[in-house]
């Protein structure tokens, strides 16, 4: 349902930068509305790998995509963001000192400060060219990411693809599936070459069958439920392969969309900002993570959790002008009551 909502920040993107910046906003009194166009928090960590092990988050020697956004999640809680899923911020305007959003949802958003927190911009799979394609997304037949595993579980999988998200959840689903089928139309894969040549170790034990040079031909079922996956070669050599499920990784598409148009100074799709306060060419509105660019930008997500902290420090005072902020550690400061009962 639309809504008129009143706060002190709006970020754009749910990914963990953004959740993050929610508490590091949290931190400073600074009430939060996070607007995101997947209909889940986490981002990419949620859409494209969310049991792929990280190992660059600090304390963490290693943490799955999906435990870091639960994390996260916990941390932002005691602040009560309010999120708006599942829409995408399509209009920036102002009126004085406040900015306004609107969603493509209906809702209108007023605030002192936006931080976009967009990863690399709005984003979604890049679609085989198939027949029917619409009524077997519908039910889940086909997809473009795995949220669970379990999902798969005796399930008969086909895979297509020859990148990292292919191979990681070839060499993941075949301990759980009843049959995983990778299809690529040429042997060499785009994946590193550690985990290519797991695949390749696993095919050989009989753990998963290849069909190689293939590529994607068409769905033989009832226009919801999937009964096969049509393969072909490129000389027109057909083949049948009986599956549940088909997942097609061919990558994303990404684009910045309606921000494009909001004036922001630009980098090769990128937003330019300036490093020490992630503030953007336009008043009031920040940029921060792998939308961000500046001199030295590395996209690490310890990077775009320091950016956060910076971000929030430069807007504090268009929330409560004219009051002095004195930098106070956490251990110091400490954080709500809610923070600790929920560890």
């Amino acid at each position: 349902m639309a809504a008129v909502i009143e706060t002190d920040v709006a970020i754009i993107g749910a990914g963990p930068v953004g959740l993050f910046a929610v508490f590091e906003c949290g931190m400073l009194r600074m009430k939060c509305v996070v607007v995101d166009a997947l209909d889940a928090v986490g981002g990419q960590c949620t859409a494209l790998y969310p049991e792929k092990p990280i190992f660059d988050v600090p304390a963490h020697p290693t943490i799955s995509a999906a435990d870091l956004i639960g994390r996260l999640e916990q941390q932002a809680a005691p602040f009560s963001p309010t999120y708006l899923l599942g829409r995408r911020v399509e209009r920036l305007a102002r009126d004085g000192e406040t900015i306004e959003l609107g969603t493509s949802a209906g809702d209108t958003i007023r605030c002192k400060a936006v931080i976009v927190a967009a990863g690399a911009g709005a984003f979604g799979p890049n679609r085989p060219p198939l027949d029917g394609l619409p009524g077997y997304e519908a039910t889940g037949a086909v997809r473009y990411l795995v949220a669970r595993r379990e999902e798969f579980r005796g399930k008969r999988v086909v895979i297509a693809g020859g990148g990292d998200s292919a191979v990681d959840w070839a060499l993941s689903l075949k301990d759980v599936a009843a049959k995983v089928t990778v299809v690529h139309r040429r042997p060499k894969f785009r994946a590193a070459p550690e985990t290519a040549a797991q695949l390749e170790a696993a095919a050989a034990r009989g753990e998963v069958e290849m069909a190689i040079p293939y590529q994607l031909h068409g769905l033989k079922g009832d226009g919801s439920r999937l009964e096969a996956v049509v393969l072909a070669t490129l000389k027109g050599e057909e083949r049948e392969v009986p599956a549940d499920h088909l997942l097609a990784f061919f990558g994303l598409t990404m684009e910045l969309g309606p921000i494009a148009q909001w004036g922001l100074a630009l980098d090769r799709h990128h937003i330019a900002v300036e490093p020490a306060t992630c503030a953007t060419n336009v008043d009031g509105v920040h940029a921060i993570g792998d939308i961000a660019t500046y001199p030295g930008k590395l996209k690490l997500i310890l990077q775009g959790f320091s950016e956060a902290a910076m971000a929030a420090h430069a807007i504090h005072p268009r929330i409560f002008p004219g009051e002095a902020l004195h930098f106070e550690y956490s251990t110091s400061k400490g954080v709500p009551a809610a923070a600790w009962e929920a560890v």
